[in-house]
């Protein structure tokens, strides 16, 4: 049976693949090394367990600065019946000791210093208190009272830290204390990266059209290093079998494993499984994952009868960093000898519908956030490409094959890549897309707080309000009766729910057209114009809104215009498609037609604001978001920005409900 582009269920090829390391030697921990004790064994996973070769304290060492002597000679010592002790020869019963100092052989306690009366020989009080003639006591003691004994932190010859701890700084110290110098680890694996495709420009080229900044190979390093293991990244290589197969061949000299990015999928140029197929053991080509079902799985020989794991990593950004996730991190926990990651689990509930193929495990980037008692996840850009969806994750949720979806408020359980303590300190924000969110999560890190945004269209964050699944939405809803922005919805969609509108900015709305306006698009009469291509917001949004409004004023109908069901669901999104040439015209504001570079037809005024929940806008979480909006440093740079008015800032509209 062909195994080119064979999905098969993730479990079949992780057991395929192990299986095939088992038999090259390659199931478990590939070696150790003794390194020095010193701070770069910070991290390192230890090979061995660490017994003591000495005690600590290795003798009895005094715990304060004071007197030493023996406890009986105290007996009897109170306030109003002091006794006083000898400290010069003949015959001395009590000696000063700094902290640490060995306790002498005939001493079982230590007095500390400010609890003592050091006397000079006609009884008044010592010059230096430290080498008094005499000592007046006024409470008695028991024996070894401020002593550290022999052993009392660590006993020659126990455990210290077992086989497979990954050290700590914490740890150094104690292997240091039991008379250690050195200590032996597991041995890095040496993990080669090969990026691949003639299409690919290094970081820091400037790229023309049909080239692809190469940064998967950045990022899967960086993983690599990350978990244990040392990375070498490759040049890249150009889409030519040969010159692939040579450089796989060189990489397998020296290292433990191969990461052949790119060229996995079946295309014309797709030669990786050509490549592990021609050098040794194709095992697996194609897992049902989402993303990343083009994985390749195989073995390749590397000389003197040895072989090495590869694995054909997909090149679309998302699919390569889950890919290597998936398989990568358990393979490098499995050789240095510890546990593979175990991130923290929380059950949350969906706040939109999601779809997945039902033969395929899916794996959902979501953005989390507590609102009241529940926590949420809303699913974020599903694209294999969108490596921002990964960097704005703050968890990965699992739909497992079988399952072909799950409806809004369904529980789900999601792996999280930051603390449940910072989850709760975060903000969640649905509704409008505004570039000023963008600015307030900026200022929000600098005081300890984090928003979170899913951009679903002004219609779309009442409706979450309303369901509970968030802690404010922006909105910009313009009421075609009375021009009044929001509140009429408000009312509409908000029924028995008390919140508070709060400006945020006003903007200008315009046309975002190439630069200089080569189609000469001077309003929405130009639209219905043939040549036109326009791109529209999603519905729900308040661009859309608006757009709807003064069309039908104008008499233009919709199914007139060229695009007009063509949908983005951010600003930036719609300058987007005009900045590529997809393109000629879409409605937005004057900061995202900057941003790529497009020039601005400037249309309508606006206001765009914060409608939030009385119960949350009373809280504690929100009044960093407040404190943001009052900070003088941040309306400037507001201001600053093409189209933006930031003077109603922070005020008031309404109180609704």
């Amino acid at each position: 049976m062909s195994v080119y582009l064979h999905d098969i269920p993730l479990d079949q090829a992780q057991e395929r693949f192990f299986q095939a390391l088992v038999s090259a030697g390659m199931g478990g921990v590939l070696g150790s090394e003794e390194i020095p004790l010193n701070e770069f064994a910070l991290g390192r996973v230890l090979a061995e367990p660490v017994w003591a070769r000495l005690s600590s304290p290795h003798y009895h060492a005094s715990a304060m600065d004071g007197f030493a002597m023996r406890a009986a000679v105290t007996e009897g010592a109170s306030p109003s019946t002091p006794i006083t002790l000898a400290c010069s020869a003949p015959d001395p019963q009590t000696t000063y000791v700094d902290t640490g100092d060995p306790m002498p052989a005939w001493a079982d306690c230590v007095i500390p210093i400010e609890n003592t009366e050091p006397l000079d020989v006609e009884g008044s009080p010592a010059a230096d208190p430290r080498r008094p003639y005499a000592l007046r006591l006024r409470t008695a003691v028991t024996p070894w009272s401020h002593v550290r004994p022999l052993g009392e932190d660590i006993v020659a010859t126990q455990l210290v830290l077992p086989a497979g701890q990954t050290l700590r700084p914490v740890d150094l110290g104690a292997i240091a204390a039991c008379g250690h110098d050195r200590v032996r680890v597991s041995r890095r694996p040496r993990v080669a990266i090969l990026p691949t495709g003639s299409e690919l420009a290094p970081i820091g080229k400037p790229v023309q059209a049909g080239e692809i900044i190469e940064y998967n190979s950045l990022v899967l390093a960086a993983q690599v290093n990350s978990w244990g293991g040392g990375a070498t990244r490759f040049p890249i290589t150009p889409d030519i079998l040969s010159a692939i197969q040579k450089q796989v061949q060189e990489a397998a000299l020296v290292h433990d494993l191969i990461l052949l990015n790119a060229g996995s999928s079946a295309g014309a140029e797709d030669f990786s499984a050509q490549v592990v197929e021609s050098l040794g053991e194709l095992l697996v080509h194609g897992v049902a994952v989402r993303p990343g079902h083009p994985v390749i799985l195989g073995m390749i020989n590397s000389g003197e009868e040895r072989k090495i794991p590869i694995i054909g990593v997909p090149g679309y950004p998302v699919s390569a960093a889950l890919t290597a996730e998936i398989f990568v991190e358990p393979l490098l926990a499995r050789w240095i000898g510890h546990r593979p990651n175990q991130p923290v689990s929380l059950q949350t509930t969906l706040t939109r519908k999601l779809n997945s193929p039902a033969g395929d495990d899916d794996f959902v980037r979501v953005a989390v956030g507590r609102v009241g008692q529940n926590f949420l996840a809303a699913p974020l850009t599903r694209g294999a490409g969108v490596i921002t969806s990964l960097v704005r994750a703050d968890g990965l949720a699992l739909l497992p094959r079988g399952v072909q979806g799950l409806p809004a408020g369904a529980p789900i359980n999601v792996r999280l890549y930051r603390s449940v303590a910072d989850i709760e300190r975060t903000i969640f924000s649905i509704g409008s897309h505004d570039i000023t969110l963008d600015l307030i999560a900026q200022y929000l890190s600098q005081r300890g707080a984090w928003l979170t945004s899913s951009n679903v269209g002004s219609l779309g964050g009442l409706v979450a309000l309303r369901r509970g699944e968030a802690h404010l939405a922006g909105s910009h809803l313009m009421d075609p009766q009375t021009g009044e922005y929001n509140l009429t919805y408000i009312r509409e969609y908000l029924p028995g729910i008390p919140v508070r509108v709060v400006a945020l900015v006003g903007r200008s709305q315009g046309l975002m057209v190439p630069r200089g306006n080569p189609l000469r698009i001077v309003g929405l009469e130009d639209l219905p114009r043939a040549e036109v291509r326009f791109v529209n917001r999603q519905r729900g949004a308040g661009t859309r809104v608006l757009l709807d409004y003064h069309l039908e004023r104008l008499g233009i109908a919709p199914e007139a215009i060229y695009g007009y069901n063509q949908e983005e669901y951010t600003h930036l999104a719609v300058a987007a498609s005009i900045a590529s040439g997809r393109s000629d015209c879409g409605l937005g504001i004057a900061a995202a037609a900057q941003a790529l570079d497009l020039d601005f037809v400037p249309l309508f005024s606006e206001r765009y604001d914060l409608v939030i929940p009385i119960e949350y806008a009373e809280s504690p979480l929100l009044a960093p978001l407040f404190e943001v909006l009052s900070d003088p440093n941040f309306q400037s740079a507001v201001a600053k920005l093409p189209g933006y008015d930031v003077e109603p800032m922070g005020t008031l509209i309404a109180e609704v409900g």
